[in-house]
């Protein structure tokens, strides 16, 4: 039998991007080199993120603080829809704003998000093959966060829906072999000062 260890699953939404995304704001640069330096003391064996410019900006400023650590570009940590719920799956109060907000990405995305779903949870999440520990950081977007999330609790696939995370700001889960997911942290912004913190969430929801 081969022994499984518990991992820990650090896991940042990119900083504060430019209106076209193309590259981090003033702010989104601050964002993550206070991220790094939050996680300079975490045994991280790998920094994994996505391919868009904001997530790869973001995991080079956090790797600048962390010193040798691999960076590692993945499309399963990219930017994308990872479950496009039926109507009967919503609460009915709710299924109109809910539809009508997956229904404002492009179509491809929507069709290609459960295929990168499957993919990121099969590599990010669980325990890990060995005896010791892993700590391993995913820079990636918000969906994708709000999914690992709602797997570690096992509540319903549409439930992604809702669960926001700001810029910068830091989940943890941990994957204790014979246990159920366990999330640590979710959506933490000790590290940043107040008038870094709340980018990128909802107006309506801001602290």
């Amino acid at each position: 039998m081969t022994a499984a260890a518990t991992r820990y699953l650090y896991i940042a939404r990119h900083a504060e991007a430019s209106p076209d995304e193309t590259e981090l704001t003033e702010n989104g640069r601050r964002q993550s080199v206070l991220l790094g330096r939050r996680l300079a003391d975490i045994p991280l064996s790998a920094v994994h993120h996505g391919p868009l410019p904001r997530a790869a900006q973001t995991a080079r400023l956090v790797g600048e603080q962390l010193g040798d650590i691999p960076l590692h570009v993945s499309e399963e940590a990219g930017d994308y829809v990872p479950y496009v719920p039926q109507r009967e799956e919503l609460p009915p109060d709710s299924a109109d704003r809910l539809l009508g907000f997956v229904e404002r990405f492009p179509a491809a995305e929507r069709a290609r998000g459960p295929e990168l779903t499957r993919a990121a949870t099969a590599r990010f999440t669980g325990p890990v093959d060995g005896r010791e520990p892993r700590y391993e950081l995913l820079i990636t977007h918000a969906f994708l966060a709000a999914w690992l999330v709602r797997d570690a609790l096992d509540a319903p696939a549409w439930r992604w829906l809702g669960l926001n995370h700001a810029n910068a700001a830091l989940t943890v889960i941990r994957y204790t072999p014979g246990r159920p997911p366990a999330p640590v942290l979710v959506n933490d912004m000790g590290h940043l000062p107040p008038e870094l913190r709340w980018t990128g969430f909802p107006q309506e929801l801001r602290a």
